[in-house]
């Protein structure tokens, strides 16, 4: 969930870099006769492009409506719900974007409602539109334990690849580093009894 209360605006000094179009998180940027349009209904007010643009041709302005994005996961068959996030390894109430508050439970809503990419659940729920990038390895995660595996959009620089979580570490990794304190099954053990925990716990 996000409150979007800004909105992005684009001066006459913009020069069709495309810079804006690669890296906004929803793909509410477009090119038209060189220069950017923002599609001001799919913009999550997160800054990435005022913060990139090589000119300083985009500002970041307050909306005269401010809006909120977000799932109401109460919508959708609750065993599928829980189905995605167990086979993503998380409990439904968990956290995945500090950013905004986002919860599993509000993605895999998302999912479930139609939205298939990181994308397009960034702009039902907001996530991803804050730091822009933690969020994105739990997104997939989720995707794919719904059965869902997007590609990256061509020439973004958004999409950020998954890091092995604790049920993937390798033998030769804990026997290594298992020597040095690490605690890998402890850790494995704990999180299995977090996705396990009852909603609302």
């Amino acid at each position: 969930m996000k409150e979007v209360t800004l909105k992005a605006v684009v001066s006459d000094d913009c020069i069709g870099c495309e810079t804006c179009v690669e890296i906004c998180p929803v793909e509410a940027i477009s090119m038209e006769d060189r220069k950017a349009i923002i599609d001001v209904d799919n913009c999550m007010g997160c800054g990435n492009c005022e913060q990139r643009c090589p000119v300083y041709a985009i500002e970041m302005v307050k909306r005269e409506e401010p809006f909120v994005a977000k799932v109401d996961s109460t919508k959708v068959d609750q065993e599928k719900l829980r189905e995605i996030c167990k086979n993503a390894k998380f409990n439904p109430d968990q956290l995945i974007c500090y950013c905004t508050g986002t919860r599993a439970k509000e993605v895999a809503a998302a999912i479930l409602l139609g939205a298939n990419t990181p994308e397009k659940i960034s702009r039902e729920t907001g996530v991803r539109t804050g730091c822009k990038v933690e969020c994105i390895q739990p997104i997939l995660r989720l995707l794919e334990g719904a059965g869902i595996h997007p590609t990256p959009p061509e020439g973004g620089h958004q999409w950020y690849g998954k890091t092995v979580t604790a049920w993937e570490v390798s033998k030769e990794v804990k026997d290594k580093y298992s020597k040095r304190g690490f605690r890998f099954e402890e850790d494995r053990v704990l999180l299995d009894n977090v996705i396990e925990q009852k909603e609302g716990k």
